[in-house]
């Protein structure tokens, strides 16, 4: 979809569509949820709504961890505005059946019940305090197969009554549903995998008794099989619809001057529909996370297959240019999660249970011709690349007893010497804690002495630094002369990795934004390479700038950038869904007066003294900053403009969404605490989101 704001610094908001109440919606959002924002967001003078992501995840709550690329969810999916339902009143009065439905009418009396039992979950989830993920979804699914079939019952009958009383086993011809389905060649491979997975209890694809290594004919197979066509046909039918609610709340959108962006992850869930049809897309044995940083000692492991960028060079990134196409449908901007990616991607062996021993794809390795080049024999390089474990550290960690079964289990000796490596067997840390003989004391020991190294070697004779090697035990034992020659090497590959980085990111990325005419917007956070923001800037894509990290990380003191040195190229945000709130960060994580001191600077007056807690006056003090910032965007989470009303929580802490790498029972349940007719009528609360909006338009006539 085009985007029709270019050249202007637009405003908006940003939440999950779960996290919507309304009159209408049962336990979270739905997508006809979004004519009712839309109109809130005019009300406000906002003109732009960023939606995270709203793909199918099943009964995985988290978006980002979702079993396709192109499905909707079916939770979005709003069962009273089905075609099927709302057919009822031109069927009723006699007149034609609605061909949206099918082509045939469902009778009165099943109508009236369906209606009831929408209606009837609708008030059984409405009041809710946080979203009833599989209770909801479970409850839709059921009552949506009930719907089918009596849909494909009356269409039955009526062909039968067309034809004259024939008798047939054929489905009745379908055209709206073939033609939808025939346009999208996803939802085959789509259908099949979640139905699969459903014959298969649940279980992810590489645990199915069938089908789990399925050809394109065996999927063709499946929709031409009485067996399973009508289940296929039903989630084909349920994505259907949900594309059309989604397609028309978008439409009413764009028409009414407000830019919808989307929301396009990275990765890809290895248990998803498009990893088990498109395997050779991915490189299985790695999988993607992030690495060491302040905030996680042991980096991130997230468990999501990389891409094979070889591989879909050849079909010209068909992949990512249909997920484009499908987008296109709806937005007409998109934010590129996780941009760093594109770039190089930190990558794991399966193998591994934390993010510690990785490296980045692509990047330039070091070979064992190289390292032997500076002097480094055999013996020096298994030293450096392989943990050596002392008996006495292992006896001292775990006992005498438990050591000894350790040692057995895991650990081949060397010689007859007090000293053991692991043995060719053990792979990764998931292999030591799979073995049942150790003691937890043992198994700390040994996974923390896996990483203990200073050189990977991840291929046969293709190594690269750990990310910590100074840190490793045998880093000491190496002479000046051995340091400085390894510490130049990893030095020189940094820097043709940085080169090879911008070439690679600059490749990818403008395939995707020659692709379609939405504009792209990164998310780059994390520690990004110089590299990163050059190619953003000279491909036109947007970054992003979150306060609290927008900093100047190499200058004495770490300062904040001033919003108004923003690069215009950029969204300016004050949280994101993976932080805590604009409240909870100044109460638990802020270095408060600095930010108060910046606040008082860019606004250029009087403030009053530093708060301890951010109250609705304060709260539209810090927002007004990031308003007047230079960037394209000021996009705003919904919770953190509902803080400046009395619809705020006593406690900050429940305006979280998501905390990474946790399994919370809270992740991403989080809900509004009222409904979008109570924000709008909420005049004092509309008039300061309209005063950041005009703050901002007199900041860029400027």
């Amino acid at each position: 979809m085009h985007f029709a704001h270019s050249g202007r610094r637009l405003s908006g908001l940003v939440f999950p569509l779960s996290a919507l109440r309304s009159a209408d919606s049962p336990g979270c959002g739905e997508f006809p949820d979004l004519r009712s924002v839309g109109e809130l967001a005019r009300s406000w003078k906002l003109d732009l709504i960023q939606l995270l992501p709203v793909n199918d995840s099943g009964t995985q709550t988290s978006p980002y961890s979702a079993l396709s690329a192109f499905a909707l969810h079916p939770l979005y999916l709003r069962i009273a505005e089905l075609p099927e339902l709302r057919a009822a009143i031109g069927a009723e009065a006699g007149s034609r059946s609605d061909s949206k439905a099918g082509g045939a009418a469902l009778p009165p009396a099943i109508l009236e019940a369906f209606r009831d039992e929408a209606a009837a979950m609708v008030e059984r989830f409405r009041g809710a305090g946080r979203v009833p993920h599989e209770e909801l979804l479970a409850a839709k699914l059921e009552l949506l197969e009930r719907i089918w079939k009596a849909r494909e019952e009356s269409r039955s009958g009526s062909a039968k009554a067309a034809s004259r009383g024939a008798k047939s086993k054929e489905p009745a011809a379908d055209p709206e549903l073939d033609e939808w389905t025939a346009s999208r060649p996803w939802v085959a491979y789509y259908a099949a995998f979640v139905e699969s997975k459903r014959r298969n209890e649940g279980k992810p694809w590489w645990e199915w008794s069938y089908l789990r290594d399925a050809s394109p004919e065996d999927v063709r197979r499946l929709w031409s099989d009485p067996a399973w066509s009508s289940s296929l046909r039903f989630w084909a039918w349920v994505q259907m619809r949900a594309a059309s609610q989604f397609r028309e709340a978008a439409d009413g959108l764009a028409q009414s001057g407000i830019a919808l962006m989307g929301d396009i992850p990275i990765l890809m869930n290895k248990d998803s529909a498009d990893v088990w049809a498109r395997r050779s897309a991915f490189r299985l044995e790695l999988v993607a996370g992030a690495p060491p940083d302040m905030y996680s000692y042991l980096g991130q492991n997230w468990g999501f297959p990389i891409y094979d960028w070889a591989a879909l060079a050849e079909t010209g990134y068909d992949f990512w240019l249909e997920r484009l196409a499908e987008a296109d449908a709806y937005y007409s901007c998109y934010r590129i999660d996780h941009v760093l990616g594109f770039f190089r991607i930190w990558s794991l062996s399966d193998r591994e249970s934390t993010g510690y021993l990785g490296r980045f794809v692509p990047d330039r390795s070091i070979s064992r011709g190289e390292l032997e080049a500076l002097g480094f024999s055999a013996e020096r390089l298994r030293w450096l690349s392989q943990p050596h474990i002392r008996e006495d550290r292992l006896v001292a960690a775990a006992g005498e007893a438990a050591a000894h079964a350790a040692a057995h289990a895991a650990l081949d000796r060397i010689g007859g010497e007090p000293l053991f490596l692991f043995k060719p067997s053990i792979r990764g840390e998931k292999d030591l804690e799979a073995i049942p003989t150790l003691s937890p004391a043992a198994r700390d020991f040994l996974v923390s002495s896996w990483r203990d190294r200073s050189l990977f070697e991840f291929e046969p004779e293709v190594f690269t630094q750990a990310w910590r090697y100074r840190e490793a035990a045998c880093w000491p034992t190496l002479s000046d002369g051995e340091r400085g020659a390894l510490e130049g090497l990893i030095e020189r590959k940094s820097r043709s990795s940085e080169e090879l980085w911008a070439e690679t990111g600059r490749r990818l990325l403008g395939a995707l934004k020659e692709a379609v005419p939405m504009l792209p917007c990164a998310e780059d956070l994390g520690a990004v390479p110089d590299c990163v923001p050059r190619v953003l800037g000279e491909l036109g894509i947007l970054g992003l700038r979150v306060l609290r990290w927008t900093r100047r990380w190499d200058r004495a003191g770490q300062p904040y950038v001033p919003p108004s040195e923003y690069p215009e190229l950029s969204v300016a945000c004050p949280s994101v869904h993976d932080s805590s709130s604009l409240r909870e960060w100044w109460e638990a994580e802020a270095e408060r007066e600095r930010v108060w001191d910046l606040v008082a600077e860019g606004l250029g007056r009087g403030i009053g003294p530093c708060p301890a807690s951010l109250g609705p006056d304060q709260l539209f003090l810090v927002l007004e900053l990031l308003a007047r910032s230079r960037s394209r965007f000021a996009v705003y989470p919904l919770q953190d403009l509902a803080a400046m009303s009395e619809w705020r929580p006593e406690d900050p802490r429940d305006e979280r969404i998501n905390v990474p790498g946790t399994t919370r029972e809270e992740n991403w349940r989080y809900r509004m605490p009222c409904g979008i007719d109570e924000l709008a009528g909420d005049e004092a609360l509309a008039g300061r989101v309209r005063a950041l909006v005009e703050a901002r338009l007199r900041e860029s006539l400027r």
